[in-house]
C-alpha cells in the first residue's frame, strides 16, 4: 500500500505553486488524494510524482485535455510493480512522450517509440549524438529529482531515496550532491549502513580525494562495526582536509578505545583548535 504523508500545505510548498492551482489539478483529475482521519488530504509520493508531471506538462503548453489522457492511461496501464518514481514524462513535439528503463511511448496513444538516441529521418533510423541541449535537459531534470528529495527527507525517507536515485541515474554526469545526500540518508538507520557504504564507494570512484565522502563513508563503516577501516578512511579524510574538524574528533574517540593516548590528545587538540 502506497504510503500517504504529504498534507496540502506541504505539498503546495513544496510544489511552488498556490492552493488553487493544486486544488485546481485535483479538480480535474490527475490525482486522487486520500483523506487523513480529519478529512484532510493527504499526498504520496507518486501524487508529488505526479502532480510535478502535470505542472511540467502546463508549462509546456500541452493541452488540459491531452495532459488528462496521458495520465489516466499512464495510471491505468502500468503494472503495479512498477513505480510512477521510475518514470519520466515530457513533452516533445506535441506528443506527451512517457520513458521508462530503455523504453518510451507516447502516453495517449500507447505507441511504442523509438529509443532515446534514435530518430528517424526520411525514412531511415539514424544514430544521434548526445547533444549539448540534451544533456541540459537531463541535467535539469536531474536537479529537480534532487531537489524533490531534499524536500521529502523529513516526511517520507523511501520517497526521498527514490528521488536521489533517479537524480543519479538521469545525470550526464556523476552527480555529487546526490551521492552525498542518498548515503548519509541510508546511514540515518543503522540497518542500512551497508547500503550507505555502497552509495560512497560508488561516489569515491568518481571524487576519490574527496573529505566529505571519506568522512561519511568512514561513519558507515563504524555503523557496520568495521573499526580498523573507519579509521582508515577517517585519516583519508584528513589527507584530503587537515582541516576537517569532525573526523578529529570521531578519530580522537576510536583511537582512544584502542588505548591510543597520544593519538587521542593530537587530534582531540586539532579539534579543539579548529572550533576555538
Amino acid at each position: 500500500m502506497v504510503a500517504h504523508d504529504l498534507s496540502l500545505p506541504k505539498l503546495v510548498s513544496m510544489l511552488g505553486v498556490t492552493r488553487r492551482v493544486v486544488t485546481g489539478l485535483i479538480d480535474a483529475g490527475f490525482v486522487t488524494p486520500e483523506r487523513g482521519p480529519r478529512n484532510e488530504l493527504r499526498f504520496s509520493f507518486q501524487d508529488v510524482v505526479l502532480l510535478r508531471t502535470a505542472l511540467r506538462l502546463r508549462e509546456a503548453d500541452v493541452a488540459p485535455r491531452k495532459i488528462s489522457q496521458a495520465l489516466s492511461r499512464l495510471k491505468a496501464d502500468l503494472p503495479d510493480e512498477l513505480p510512477l518514481s521510475g518514470l519520466r514524462v515530457t513533452a516533445e513535439g506535441g506528443s506527451v512522450v512517457v520513458k521508462t528503463g530503455p523504453s518510451q511511448w507516447d502516453a495517449v496513444t500507447g505507441q511504442l517509440l523509438l529509443d532515446f538516441e534514435l530518430a528517424e529521418v526520411k525514412g531511415d533510423v539514424v544514430l544521434l549524438d548526445a547533444t549539448p541541449e540534451r544533456k541540459s535537459a537531463a541535467a535539469l531534470q536531474a536537479r529537480d529529482w534532487y531537489e524533490l528529495g531534499g524536500q521529502l527527507m523529513k516526511t517520507d525517507a523511501k520517497g526521498a531515496e527514490r528521488a536521489y536515485r533517479r537524480a543519479i541515474e538521469l545525470s550526464p554526469e556523476p552527480y555529487y550532491g546526490a551521492y552525498v545526500d542518498l548515503g548519509a540518508l541510508l546511514c540515518e538507520d543503522e540497518r542500512r549502513c551497508d547500503d550507505a557504504l555502497l552509495v560512497f564507494d560508488t561516489a569515491l570512484v568518481h571524487f576519490p580525494a574527496d573529505a566529505v565522502l571519506h568522512f561519511n563513508r568512514a561513519v558507515a563503516l563504524e555503523g557496520l562495526g568495521r573499526v580498523e577501516e573507519a579509521l582508515q578512511s577517517y585519516r583519508r579524510c584528513l589527507e584530503a582536509d587537515a582541516d576537517y574538524a569532525d573526523a578529529h574528533h570521531n578519530l580522537a574517540i576510536l583511537l582512544d578505545k584502542r588505548g591510543d593516548r597520544q593519538g587521542l590528545i593530537r587530534h582531540l587538540n586539532a579539534y579543539r583548535r579548529l572550533n576555538s
